[in-house]
């Protein structure tokens, strides 16, 4: 059995992810830091290794990209793609036949289109699959809520992104109503016509958040956003929010201030095999993000081809990679809330909260 070669680039989020490994950065200036991190080439983090099934097998590397969110989004694009670059020629000097862009790089220009136009290997953002397990996970936390999905009214923010618009597209055939949530409004009702046309479902579209959420039952949230864009008072007693932006969209506040609503992470993956990650992301063994997996599955396939890139992603792929990913044994690997596992008494502490809640709403009235 051959074994299949990936790559996957990672990057941090935020400052504190470099000060944290590197202390004496911290005590910089930023502006000092930030020069020092473009400076800083794309380098090799760690081999992953035992990643296996019945079917196939595969290893890879993990490349790290220095530059955090923030300085993605302020640097001029062409630089930051050239960086990206630079790790997808790391990634083919390791031996990778495919590269898969973690996080913000996979957002940053058109999806991993220019990317791939200079690279000798192909290339994937990971969203194809990051999709089927977001829908997987709302669905689950519906059933383990006691709340039927075809009742929900479902808001899917960060519609017009590459992700959001298949999410949309799948949660308008699952929900009873949708509405989509983006800030370009000629955006927003361009999608929205795509939906109905395929879906034959009415959609509401909103470009403010706050009032999109009032009546929301079900959230998925996959902006592009730098901070978190969703606030404690903005979301109604028992929603299920399904957060799979990177940075993460929802205000940690909402930890602290509401214990009536479920938040979940969106794509985490249990991995087939003796998996050794050998880099601490923030995962127990054995777990990965979504888009992470897909690279892996790709590479057990021997399928090196450019997959999830651009900013139209096909219907075909998602439902093709989550038979692939099935062949192989990746499965949703429970549920984690703001990077800590979810244990069955937190969804009971949850549901009774919920009740109280409804108890005092319907004592005003």
């Amino acid at each position: 059995m051959e074994i299949g070669k990936f790559a996957f680039c990672i990057h941090p989020i935020v400052y504190e992810d470099i000060t944290r490994k590197y202390p004496l950065l911290g005590k910089l200036p930023k502006s000092i830091m930030n020069r020092v991190l473009q400076r800083v080439p794309p380098s090799e983090v760690s081999h992953i290794t035992g990643v296996s099934s019945q079917h196939g097998a595969a290893e890879g590397w993990f490349v790290g990209l220095p530059l955090v969110t923030q300085q993605m989004i302020q640097l001029p694009e062409q630089f930051v793609l050239n960086k990206i670059i630079q790790a997808g020629k790391r990634a083919e000097s390791l031996g990778a036949k495919i590269f898969g862009l973690g996080a913000f790089t996979s957002v940053i220009g058109d999806g991993g289109i220019t990317v791939s136009k200079n690279l000798k290997i192909a290339v994937t953002t990971g969203n194809s699959y990051t999709i089927a397990t977001a829908m997987e996970a709302v669905e689950e936390a519906c059933k383990i809520m006691d709340r039927n999905i075809r009742d929900c009214n479902a808001v899917v923010i960060g519609a017009t992104g590459s992700i959001g618009r298949v999410c949309g597209l799948l949660m308008a055939v699952k929900a009873d109503t949708l509405t989509i949530v983006a800030p370009r409004e000629e955006k927003l009702e361009r999608t929205a016509e795509e939906i109905v046309r395929l879906t034959n479902k009415s959609v509401k579209t909103h470009t403010d958040i706050r009032c999109a959420l009032q009546d929301a039952d079900v959230v998925i949230t996959v902006s592009s956003a730098v901070d978190s864009i969703i606030k404690p008072e903005y979301l109604k007693t028992g929603a299920i929010v399904c957060d799979v932006a990177r940075p993460r969209d929802i205000s940690v506040e909402v930890s602290d201030k509401r214990k009536d609503v479920l938040v979940i992470e969106g794509g985490v993956v249990e991995v087939p095999g003796d998996v050794n990650f050998n880099f601490n992301f923030g995962f127990p063994p054995k777990l990965s993000y979504a888009c992470m997996a897909e690279t892996m599955i790709l590479a057990m396939e021997g399928k090196y081809e450019d997959y999830s890139i651009g900013k139209q992603l096909s219907l075909e792929k998602v439902m093709e990679i989550s038979r692939l990913a099935a062949k192989h044994g990746f499965k949703l690997a429970g549920f984690r809330s703001f990077e800590r596992v979810i244990k069955n008494e937190y969804f009971i502490s949850i549901k009774e909260n919920i009740n109280k809640a409804s108890c005092v709403q319907n004592s005003k009235v």
